[in-house]
């Protein structure tokens, strides 16, 4: 997750520049840390992370709770990835099998990282969208079956970006939806999301909806 201001709406498409880190007539940030992934196909590899505000992995506590949820195999899901940052969820779900992931980070010096990690792990059927979350939303929807939602705390936005979720045709009718929020939050979600777990780490509380179709309740 990375807290920036919005650039304009664009779609990354791995260009030399982007590679190399570079953009012209910007600095570059240079990497610092690094994500460990921590299962799957993937497991072990090491990812450079930018020296960006703001910017940090999922912690690996957090990620191995998420999936020991989810299951260690995600074959045939596609999956997507707000406010991705790093873009520590999706890849951890591609690791362990998910056929796709849309990326979406409006950040243009993080999303070349991105998508430099995913050129360094030779995965071609993912996207790095350069986009506000929110304007991303309002775009001609596709369904996925599993979305990480994990938006900057203290600015209001994990309820609308929800609630666009449920009501542009993004998930499909029995989805999972990965929610982070400040603990001293307390969640608005759709009717028919379930909640299926929750914990708490530090100032955090991670949930796991299941999506349920609106037809189907009571």
């Amino acid at each position: 997750m990375t807290r920036q201001r919005p650039p304009q709406s664009s779609t990354s498409r791995r260009t030399p520049a982007q590679r190399s880190g570079k953009q012209l007539g910007k600095p570059v940030a240079k990497p610092i840390g690094k994500l460990r992934i921590i299962g799957g196909e993937f497991r072990r590899r090491q990812l450079p992370v930018l020296d960006s505000p703001g910017l940090r992995p999922t912690p690996d506590r957090v990620r191995e709770t998420l999936f020991n949820w989810l299951g260690q195999q995600l074959y045939g899901h596609h999956v997507l990835d707000l406010f991705a940052g790093t873009g520590a969820l999706g890849i951890e779900a591609l690791s362990r099998g998910a056929a796709s992931v849309d990326f979406i980070e409006r950040d243009p010096r993080v999303s070349a990282q991105l998508s430099a990690n995913l050129e360094l792990l030779n995965i071609n059927s993912s996207t790095v969208h350069i986009n506000d979350v929110q304007a991303y939303l309002t775009r001609p929807a596709k369904p996925y079956t599993l979305v990480f939602l994990d938006p900057p705390f203290h600015q209001q936005l994990a309820a609308p970006c929800c609630f666009a979720l449920e009501e542009g045709g993004w998930l499909t009718s029995e989805a999972m939806i990965y929610l982070e929020t400040e603990t001293s939050m307390a969640p608005n979600v759709p009717a028919n999301w379930q909640l299926h777990r929750e914990t708490q780490a530090g100032e955090s509380t991670a949930r796991l909806y299941q999506r349920q179709d609106q037809r189907q309740l009571p």
